[in-house]
């Protein structure tokens, strides 16, 4: 008799045993973090870190998304040095600062810097959720100003990549001035006529998707990523009744028009490069100031 194994389909994708999972050393394997698949490190990362089971998204560092985005090698950082201090003298703030810091190699959860994008030419900003949460602060809050005035001057579309739980409290006020400036920035470039294509991942929510992730010309997500601005627990409270299922999903977004198109993460960089080359800003656009960009010419206002 033919064993039954013979007509089972079998992935493609090597996965550790469930017995044998506990006894894999840290690092080796994968678990996700929806399905509970076992995975291999290495072809997880292969798979740019998106389960071949359920296709849940794990949330990148920013030098993984960098990485799985810009053109191998184009990537050059733009301030980096900069780090937030601690003017409310809030407790432990600077221990939690310099734990981050040590674990991430980062001075601050957000990353800017010039790179390409299938050959076209961006500012592109990231944040690195596993630094505080990602949370708007300070530094993240000039470095996004900087970004937008550098792709105004440069005549770069400016590509942002959002992942924060919102404001950092830490900062107090400081934290909540950053929405506007960051919201101030946007308009500006607006105003220039530059393309600037804001991508939402899980999460994007608080003070972050209520500045300026929202504001993009063009805004792109990954599939299933938490978009919302009141955590569940707090929407449920403060409602009167109960929320629709899956509101804070970015495929609900998208049906309510907040969000221009959902995108897996393996076809991200091919749609921002197709957006900004239909825009006139493809890798056979004129080079940057020797000719003036007009609303008219990419399509933004």
């Amino acid at each position: 008799m033919p064993s039954d194994g013979w007509f089972r389909k079998k992935s493609k994708f090597s996965q550790v045993p469930a017995k044998q999972a506990a006894e894999v050393p840290d690092g080796v394997a994968t678990k996700c973090a929806k399905c509970g698949r076992v995975i291999f490190t290495r072809e997880f990362e292969k798979l740019l870190k998106v389960c071949p089971d359920c296709g849940h998204h794990q949330r990148l560092t920013a030098e993984e998304r960098i990485a799985y985005t810009a053109d191998p090698d184009s990537f050059e950082p733009l301030w980096d040095d900069l780090q937030s201090v601690d003017p409310l003298n809030f407790p432990d703030y600077a221990k939690k600062n310099a734990k981050s810091r040590e674990a991430t190699g980062l001075n601050d959860g957000f990353r800017v810097g010039s790179a390409t994008i299938g050959n076209v030419p961006v500012i592109l900003g990231v944040s690195d959720f596993f630094f505080i949460g990602g949370t708007l602060g300070s530094v993240a809050g000039e470095k996004i100003l900087r970004a937008m005035e550098e792709g105004a001057r440069t005549k770069r579309p400016v590509v942002i990549f959002a992942a924060s739980g919102g404001a950092r409290m830490q900062e107090g006020l400081l934290a909540l001035m950053q929405m506007a400036k960051t919201s101030a920035a946007a308009a500006r470039l607006a105003e220039a006529g530059i393309p600037y294509v804001s991508i939402l991942t899980d999460p994007t929510t608080g003070g972050v998707l209520a500045s300026y992730a929202i504001l993009g010309d063009i805004i792109l997500a990954e599939p299933a990523a938490l978009v919302g601005f009141a955590g569940a627990r707090v929407a449920a409270q403060a409602s009167v009744q109960k929320p629709p299922e899956g509101y804070q999903t970015a495929e609900w977004q998208l049906t309510r028009g907040q969000i221009d198109q959902v995108v897996p993460r393996r076809d991200m960089p091919a749609a921002i490069a197709s957006i900004l080359t239909l825009l006139g800003y493809g890798p056979q656009a004129p080079v940057a100031g020797t000719v003036e960009t007009t609303d008219t010419e990419v399509g933004v206002g």
